[in-house]
């Protein structure tokens, strides 16, 4: 095969350690380097002594980063593949094999890099992932929350629409302090929960032990740290992408996308995404909103969406159901599919459209607007005309049409 690459390294990567392998029209050399920065910096010092042009390594977990942000500030050219793209041969299961087998497959030009995106946005990317998996943490002692009420046959949740709303929390504070007086603890409702009054008191009278008093005092404090540290990261985040705030309106004009859900957008795929992605069908494609490739003998199998960036993929499946009862485009798509294949595929299907339109926005640098609810009606206006004659005469009535005037 033709040599692309004349100086090539291949790395076999772990935890503790990494086999580095370098092919020259000379030969080889492997030598294996541990992972402390010390180290890591001789293995850089070692590249540039055989002047190695390009690197390549595997995507294995988060080990990887050093060795590019070492890489990145030296200017070396690096890959991070995919590992089901190079999977090695049989009998070349050890870390020297596989560090030369690499190093021989970047040489001859065969290896496809994966998106790695500059240092700052890396840095984005972490902050936001840690940002959403607080407000999962945040939700799921909510969750807990009301596990412990059930448990003291405390009924809140039954009355309220939020029960971590202002008013519930102040009930929640007062019966983790000791109250039991269900008639005091309905006083805090405040406007509109006023009303609720009688209700509220029916749901407040349970069995509360002191260790459930405790939990939720626990939980309370717990819920307002988790709150405490999304504000920080909020603020961070949005001085970090304050110098994209075109890009962050055009995102914010897509119906069910809100700031937060722009900025996680932003952070997984870039700004400047015409440059990594040629169409809005290879970013669908690297996001897994697309089905997979299911055939045998020219026949068509089920076939699920592929593997993708699953925080992108999530955050817009989170939106898309956000959608499903608003009176514009996507919320027509969401109601008419899930009505022939449901609330799941309708889900996908409105993230896939929502992604198509944050590339063509970014990419055209438009405001987004909206094909309005009636949309796929008047496509198929004609068709929806004859089939509701065809079911009224159907019905034994005669019916006559006229277009109005």
């Amino acid at each position: 095969m033709e040599v692309v690459i004349e100086r090539a390294c291949g790395m076999d990567i772990h935890k503790d350690n990494i086999t580095a392998c370098i092919l020259t029209s000379m030969g080889k050399e492997i030598q294996t380097f541990s992972t402390k920065t010390v180290h890591l910096l001789q293995l850089i010092d070692w590249i540039k002594q055989h002047e190695c042009s390009h690197v390549a390594m595997e995507s294995t977990r988060v080990f990887w980063k050093p060795i590019v942000n070492l890489l990145e500030a030296e200017g070396i050219e690096f890959l991070v593949v995919n590992a089901q793209h190079m999977k090695a041969l049989p009998g070349r299961k050890t870390d020297v094999k596989d560090s030369e087998w690499i190093a021989k497959l970047l040489r001859h030009g065969l290896l496809k890099a994966s998106f790695i995106p500059n240092r700052n946005q890396r840095e984005l990317r972490e902050l936001v992932r840690y940002r959403r998996s607080i407000i999962e943490e945040r939700s799921r002692q909510h969750n807990r929350i009301q596990k412990v009420l059930e448990g003291a046959n405390i009924k809140l949740g039954s009355v309220v629409s939020d029960i971590m709303g202002v008013s519930s929390r102040d009930m929640l504070r007062a019966i983790a302090d000791g109250e039991d007086d269900p008639e005091k603890l309905a006083s805090f409702a405040r406007r509109t929960l006023k009303r609720k009054k009688d209700d509220l008191e029916r749901a407040l009278q349970g069995y509360v032990n002191p260790h459930q008093r405790l939990m939720i005092k626990t939980i309370l404090t717990h819920i307002d740290f988790l709150s405490e540290q999304v504000e920080v990261l909020d603020q961070e985040v949005a001085s970090r992408i304050e110098s994209f705030h075109e890009d962050v309106e055009r995102l914010d004009s897509i119906p069910g996308i809100a700031i937060r859900m722009v900025e996680q957008i932003l952070a997984e795929i870039g700004t400047d995404i015409k440059k990594q992605f040629p169409s809005a069908a290879h970013l669908c494609s690297w996001a897994g909103l697309v089905p997979g490739h299911n055939e045998s003998a020219g026949k068509k199998k089920s076939a699920k969406t592929t593997n993708g960036n699953k925080y992108l993929k999530s955050a817009l499946v989170e939106a898309a159901h956000s959608v499903a009862a608003s009176k514009n485009y996507l919320g027509a798509m969401y109601r008419r599919t899930a009505a022939r294949k449901g609330k799941k595929r309708a889900a996908i299907n409105v993230a896939h459209a929502m992604l198509r339109i944050a590339y063509y926005l970014l990419t055209r640098k438009e405001i987004y607007v909206d094909l309005d609810e009636d949309y796929y009606d008047k496509q198929k206006q004609q068709s929806i005309v004859k089939y509701a004659v065809r079911r009224l005469e159907g019905l034994g009535y005669s019916v006559s049409i006229a277009a109005n005037s």
